[in-house]
């Protein structure tokens, strides 16, 4: 199997669209400044194309580890130690019978949903805690996340 770049840039940059509605202050913003303690003052001095930026390379960073958790296919490459050339004869049967199985925008959502909500959430949440940050706050940035991981989990799995 080949990597998709076009599918996990375009799942990555999928995270500002969200975000932009997100923490609009008509929906979370207002509640996410104030429950992380800031203000449009402090929102001023950033270096937003830096922070823009980077935002989009760590988004792409999870892109690249969500393409192993929603495209099954990449277990059995990975059964064959990534090296398909010396894969046996058992593997080219495979992806010949299953190459595209569950390889659907939905399905890919919902493994996306799972992982945001099993494992994007509790990071979060445990970051939270150490910090002191109120429980709205881990539910707007883990809410944030989930949905991410929903929407890009739907464009890696379907983008064949």
């Amino acid at each position: 199997m080949e990597i998709n770049f076009l599918a996990l840039i375009t799942a990555a940059f999928s995270t500002l669209f969200v975000g932009f509605a997100w923490y609009h202050p008509k929906i979370f913003g207002t509640i996410w400044m104030k429950e992380a303690g800031l203000t449009e003052d402090k929102m001023k001095g950033s270096n937003m194309v830096m922070i823009f930026g980077m935002a989009v390379l760590y988004a792409f960073l999870i892109s690249m580890t969500l393409q192993f958790l929603t495209i099954h296919q990449w277990g059995a490459v990975s059964m064959v130690g990534g090296n398909i050339a010396l894969a046996k004869p058992s593997y080219a049967a495979f992806m010949s019978d299953y190459g595209t199985v569950f390889r659907t925008f939905k399905h890919g959502m919902l493994h996306g949903f799972i992982t945001g909500l099993f494992m994007a959430l509790p990071v979060i949440g445990t970051n939270a805690l150490f910090e002191r940050k109120s429980w709205k706050y881990t539910l707007i940035n883990g809410g944030f996340w989930i949905v991410c991981f929903t929407i890009m989990g739907g464009i890696i799995c379907a983008w064949i």
